[in-house]
């Protein structure tokens, strides 16, 4: 069913052949659905040092280091430039708010999609512009089994983050496989042009307010308008 998507991939990167052997998720928006506390937090933290960001526009940075994503909108509305420090000082605001949120649900289908991805012998990589220890920490404890932190990409590992390739490169790195040998699960534009940049086959669901063509615009292979619906086609999609 997938074979032309498949096809197209390989043609427009020269590869030869699509062998999955890892996934590569995104975090946020893909494992929990977590991106209306993000946008909350976003919003309210940055009004408190006079910058506007409005709830739905933490889902067009989504993916973004949040570093990068607070000197970008100083930039943009301060008019300067702030160094790393002071950045990372207003970042830690906005994951003090994040903290006190209501937890976030693992997202539906997910948990089942991993299972059968382990079952079929692929490894399972997490890749995230996330640097809030909170959820990292979370990770190996709520996908007990799918995920081990040796194979998390998070904020900490990389100079650039998304849409920057890099955060997916380490992925592949850490997983020990070659792009044509993984998938990425995005829900993020900018996460999902990181993907395409690193060449690597790109999955991306909708589980945002975007429109699914933003993520068509940026290369994905695929658009899926859930985790659930995606679980249910992947079989199809590994078989090519």
């Amino acid at each position: 069913m997938y074979q032309d998507k498949i096809d197209d991939y390989l043609r427009k990167n020269g590869f030869g052949v699509f062998c999955p052997k890892a996934v590569l998720f995104d975090m946020d928006g893909v494992l929990y659905d977590s991106m209306p506390n993000h946008a909350r937090s976003w919003h309210q933290s940055m009004a408190g040092f006079g910058i506007d960001m409005p709830e739905a526009e933490a889902y067009k940075y989504e993916g973004m280091r949040g570093v990068e994503t607070i000197k970008l909108k100083v930039r943009e509305q301060l008019h300067r430039e702030i160094s790393d420090e002071e950045a990372q000082r207003m970042y830690a605001e906005k994951s003090r708010l994040f903290s006190l949120c209501p937890q976030a649900k693992i997202m539906d289908g997910v948990v089942e999609l991993q299972r059968m991805i382990k079952g079929d012998g692929l490894k399972i990589v997490v890749v995230t512009g996330s640097g809030q220890h909170s959820l990292l920490e979370k990770l190996a404890d709520d996908f007990r089994g799918l995920v081990s932190a040796d194979l998390i990409v998070s904020s900490f590992d990389v100079s650039r983050g998304k849409p920057d390739p890099e955060p997916y490169l380490k992925g592949l790195a850490k997983a020990g496989v070659e792009p044509w040998e993984a998938v990425v699960v995005e829900n993020a534009p900018l996460g999902v042009r990181a993907a395409v940049a690193a060449r690597i086959f790109t999955v991306a669901v909708n589980t945002g307010p975007l429109p699914s063509e933003m993520l068509s615009a940026e290369g994905a292979s695929l658009v899926f308008g859930s985790m659930a619906d995606f679980r249910d086609h992947w079989r199809e999609l590994y078989k090519g």
